[in-house]
């Protein structure tokens, strides 16, 4: 099933992707819901982003260019950091490129919805606690990394986590291709087996750090071919079976004071 946020005419939805539209539910959707009866056309609802994360969690450096760059041993403690709930934004949201840059970088990537309360599962045991997936682009302004290597300014701004269109929660994670397209021209193109730190293996890992909670949203990591993209590029990042997030680069506007 493809899970999704939407508006009408201002007014927010929850709703479920089906032939002829979107059908209105009401509940929660890790839990308890329901249809309510009324069905949307595609063409008059607004796609946000399908959830409201309870928090954001990503892996950097997560993908080799071929399988035999794959190093020998994983490292002991992954490259994890936070991003704000506050950086989300949907499919067809505008990416603003903050003051002080002239570029950011896209990163497509698979994000995982966790759907049950995880505290110390195993490996064997994620995929039984996601609920979902859906489409995430980890915008990041390098330019604002601290000399130190600390990522989070350059990984924080407003409209830095494009998310959608859809959680998907009937698809095997381990046969997805993520994919990108700037202006029209693929960029990335990879599966998981291109993957260091597997998705069961990354969960597992931080839910023995802290526990995860309904609606967290792990990142899992961007393939080789991410680029530097400047106000006025298009991007689409794309998992077949899920869906295409499209957004557009613009610049921030300064104000200027009288």
């Amino acid at each position: 099933m493809k899970f999704t946020r939407f508006t009408v005419d201002t007014i927010e939805y929850k709703g479920v992707l089906v032939e002829d539209g979107i059908r209105e539910i009401k509940g929660n959707i890790f839990a308890d819901w329901e249809y309510t009866g009324k069905v949307f056309s595609m063409d008059e609802v607004k796609l946000l982003a399908p959830l409201a994360p309870n928090q954001i969690i990503g892996i950097g450096a997560n993908y080799v260019a071929s399988p035999d760059e794959r190093p020998n041993e994983l490292p002991e403690i992954p490259v994890f950091f936070f991003k704000p709930i506050s950086s989300v934004i949907g499919p067809e949201d505008e990416i603003i490129i903050p003051a002080g840059c002239d570029t950011v970088k896209f990163e497509s990537e698979l994000a995982a919805v966790i759907g049950r309360k995880a505290k110390n599962i195993s490996e064997e045991q994620v995929f039984d606690y996601v609920f979902g997936y859906t489409v995430g682009n980890d915008v990041t302004a390098p330019a604002y990394f601290h000399e130190t290597g600390h990522w989070t300014i350059g990984k924080s701004f407003d409209t830095f986590t494009p998310l959608g269109p859809f959680i998907e929660t009937e698809i095997d994670p381990l046969s997805i291709r993520v994919k990108s397209r700037l202006n029209g021209e693929e960029k990335q193109n990879s599966g998981q087996e291109l993957m260091i730190i597997s998705t069961a293996k990354m969960i597992s890992y931080l839910s023995h750090v802290m526990t995860l909670q309904p609606g967290d949203v792990i990142l899992t990591g961007s393939p080789v071919g991410a680029e530097f993209v400047r106000a006025g590029d298009v991007i689409e990042c794309d998992i077949e079976g899920i869906g295409i997030l499209r957004n557009s680069f613009v610049k921030e506007a300064v104000s200027v004071d009288r």
